[in-house]
């Protein structure tokens, strides 16, 4: 493998320096390897890093235009959001702050994948700050509200980076990473942490690092990947990964973030809160091929959702930071009644056949 360009993989991939010039997700450029899983097996395309990849419409990179005012271009900011030559600091390290910034453009494209240059620190004790920023993908944009500074009851993808912990009673390791699909019909439960909407999720140590922290998401043919980069040692570690997503096109990317709620009982932050800080978002283009149905389809018109197994509501902390099955109800026993009512039924027969098979053989030694 060659020593230029910046190396994507999935699940367990290395970022390695590249060649000047090109862009990529840490602080020097990239070039993205997208991947084919194709039962089990790995195959990839190296990709030269060129802008028919990089979406710069949608991508906030430095150096940023505008700095010192309240807006840029292809980008709106609202609340406590300022633009600084080094970095968008969406919340300063003060108590009940919220800030958000949103592309201008809706995105048409159907695969992508968005690496996110962040950082969030404070002089705040452990679990004394608080609340972390949110990564959005929505069909609306700047509309404040109580979720990590922007609205509840969304439309589309959202991606929690929680540093507080609401829920006195969990054994989930804060910070913590979640991912939530909405389509306007659930609310995001800060006093549990939004445990009930959670699809999935991980703890991650992103809080107050001496280096930089990145954070990538994939979203391609129904599948959503969330990998972090927190260790300073160039390599993507596997946060979320879970098919069966529906995203529509031309919504809105964007990132929020809030330091807690004086009035709110749940959300009482004591002392400092952290700074929230977007140092880029850099979007990219997969070339994936899609059948023919697929595209057929009128992705605009489709519906944020999740074909999933399990119910979100079932997930139950697990003291590693990720969640677990949660107790047998509903159609999990009717499942296991299922199975074991089949089990006995193959059991029976089987038993029969050998106790008939017996019974022949001993009528031979008469």
């Amino acid at each position: 493998m060659a020593a230029e360009g910046w190396i994507w993989r999935w699940g367990w991939g290395r970022r390695c320096l590249g060649r000047p010039g090109l862009l990529g997700p840490g602080p020097g450029p990239t070039t993205p390897l997208f991947l084919l899983l194709l039962l089990g097996s790995v195959t990839a395309d190296i990709t030269d890093g060129n802008s028919e990849h990089l979406k710069r419409e949608h991508s906030l990179i430095k150096p940023y235009q505008g700095v010192g005012s309240s807006s840029m271009p292809l980008w709106d900011f609202q609340g406590s959001t300022m633009l600084t030559s080094q970095y968008v600091r969406l919340t300063p390290d003060e108590r009940s702050k919220e800030g958000s910034i949103w592309n201008h453009q809706p995105c048409f494209l159907k695969d992508w994948e968005m690496h996110v240059h962040f950082k969030v620190h404070g002089t705040g004790k452990k679990n004394l700050h608080g609340d972390g920023i949110a990564l959005w993908y929505t069909r609306d944009r700047l509309v404040p509200g109580p979720v990590f500074g922007s609205k509840d009851n969304f439309h589309g993808l959202a991606i929690f980076l929680d540093t507080y912990p609401n829920d006195e009673t969990t054994e989930r390791v804060f910070p913590y990473i979640s991912v939530m699909v909405n389509n306007g019909s659930l609310s995001y439960d800060h006093s549990k942490d939004g445990r009930w909407t959670e699809l999935a999720g991980c703890t991650a140590d992103f809080r107050n690092r001496d280096h930089d922290t990145f954070l990538a998401v994939r979203y391609s043919r129904g599948r959503l990947t969330v990998m972090t980069d927190l260790e300073d040692k160039n390599e993507w570690k596997n946060c979320i990964d879970i098919t069966g997503v529906r995203l529509p096109t031309g919504y809105y990317f964007g990132a929020s973030a809030g330091t807690g709620d004086l009035s709110g009982c749940h959300r009482f932050i004591l002392g400092p809160a952290d700074n929230h800080d977007i140092i880029s978002m850099k979007l990219f283009q997969l070339m994936v091929e899609h059948t023919p149905d697929e595209e057929s389809i009128d992705w605009t018109k489709i519906e944020p959702s999740v074909n999933f197994l399990k119910s979100p509501k079932d997930n139950v902390d697990d003291p590693t930071g990720n969640f677990r099955s949660g107790p047998l109800t509903g159609w999990r026993v009717f499942l296991l009644l299922l199975c074991a009512l089949l089990g006995i039924v193959v059991c029976a027969v089987v038993g029969a056949v050998v106790f008939q098979k017996r019974q022949e053989r001993n009528k031979r030694f008469y």
